[in-house]
């Protein structure tokens, strides 16, 4: 069996496109961006409807919805944030 290493290099530069992402699907970068930009939306959609409620153009069951939404995008916020940290810390304690 004949190894070189430029036939080894060859045939990993070959190979290599197979494993790269594809652009198509977008990745998990572009899901994180989709994701943070819509728990802003939600928290200042949120805080309009309680600055309308306090000058009285919104009714209270306006403000009560939308205080159950930012918690529930805060709730989900912190539990992802969690998650990271605790596979971040799972990736420290793995030998090497």
């Amino acid at each position: 069996m004949d190894i070189n290493a430029l036939g080894a290099a060859q045939k990993y530069a070959a190979a290599r496109p197979a494993t790269e992402p594809k652009a198509e699907f977008g990745g998990a970068g572009e899901a994180m961006k989709d994701i943070a930009r819509d728990f802003a939306a939600t928290l200042q959609e949120s805080e309009a409807t309680a600055q309308a409620a306090m000058t009285g153009e919104a009714d209270p069951h306006a403000l009560v919805q939308a205080l159950a939404q930012t918690e529930l995008a805060v709730e989900a916020a912190v539990t992802v944030r969690d998650k990271v940290v605790e596979a971040y810390r799972e990736i420290l304690r793995m030998p090497v």
